[in-house]
């Protein structure tokens, strides 16, 4: 196991350098930079801002010297925001993103889990169907649509929460229902088929025979083997949660990392935007590796073969 984690760890330098690196050339790619803007500066202006935020040197120096100062935990300077630093930008927003994270996987998993038993229990029945139907709608239907609408029905036409802000608890429901939506509804498909292949097992008719009680045996014998599926999933829907929030933050005005990735996107804020990627990065190979080992743990077999 120690072997494995150090592995994983060794593996994450060439994803971020490969994702540093394709970010790096390819914002450079696109038209504008980041002083273009309504107002234009003097040509003695600009070239004092360049050789200040060292954009006058070759593309590859300027490469060379952010994996330099990225090594040293050095993200640069925000060009966009005078006076701060990409970590304390970085500091300042995730709090922020992580809470909505953290929420939309709570709800996702909940209401994932809670509708796959329900459908695994009574197959083929009307309870199976409705469920199957609403994890379908959940899955087609984008955050970018769902939180609008969340917004006309549950803040305009019931006014019952805010449509945007991030200030009372209440404001943390509508975002999270519409960033977890998509990922309860595949949660609820993996548990109901890991359900229906675990529960016609000879262990589990066992159980039965023995006298176990139904909720022993749902919760001891059938769900921890019919989980290894729905952990798998979680690694990449914890990071996409954390990580993916760009459209939900934009939606209800969150003040979190994903507004920030954006605006830096759209105001060619070169460094920001390198770093949130190589912190971004950092979080998926993370929870990827937190999942392997909560694997390993749940299925002796996994950590027999690693």
């Amino acid at each position: 196991m120690l072997r494995f984690v150090l592995r994983r760890f060794f593996e994450t330098f060439p994803v971020i350098l490969a994702a540093v690196t394709l970010t790096f050339f390819l914002i450079r790619l696109a038209p504008g930079g980041p002083f273009t803007d309504e107002k234009s500066y003097p040509e003695e202006a600009l070239r004092q801002l360049h050789r200040h935020y060292g954009l006058d040197a070759p593309l590859l120096v300027q490469y060379a010297r952010y994996l330099g100062q990225a090594l040293r935990g050095d993200l640069g300077p925000s060009l966009k925001y005078p006076n701060r630093t990409v970590a304390e930008i970085i500091a300042e927003g995730f709090p922020v993103s992580l809470e909505l994270g953290l929420w939309a996987l709570l709800y996702a998993v909940v209401i994932g889990l809670a509708a796959g038993l329900a459908a695994a229990l009574r197959p083929q029945r009307w309870t199976d169907h409705a469920v199957m139907a609403a994890a379908m709608v959940g899955i087609c239907l984008p955050s970018f649509v769902l939180g609008p609408l969340l917004v006309l029905l549950f803040a305009l036409r019931l006014p019952l929460f805010n449509a945007a802000g991030w200030l009372t608890a209440g404001d943390r429901l509508l975002p999270a229902v519409s960033l977890g939506a998509a990922y309860a509804a595949y949660i609820a498909r993996l548990t109901r088929g890991s359900m229906l292949e675990v529960l016609p097992q000879d262990y589990i008719r066992t159980a039965r025979a023995k006298g176990v009680g139904p909720l022993r045996l749902l919760a001891v014998h059938a769900l921890r083997n019919a989980l290894p599926p729905v952990v798998s999933f979680l690694g990449p829907a914890a990071a996409g949660l954390i990580t993916g929030s760009f459209v939900v933050e934009t939606v209800f005005h969150i003040p979190g990392l994903g507004r920030m990735f954006v605006a830096a996107a759209f105001n060619r804020d070169y460094w920001l935007l390198l770093g949130l990627v190589v912190f971004y990065a950092a979080l998926i190979v993370l929870f990827n590796t937190l999942v392997d080992l909560l694997l390993a743990w749940l299925d002796p077999r996994v950590r027999t073969a690693r």
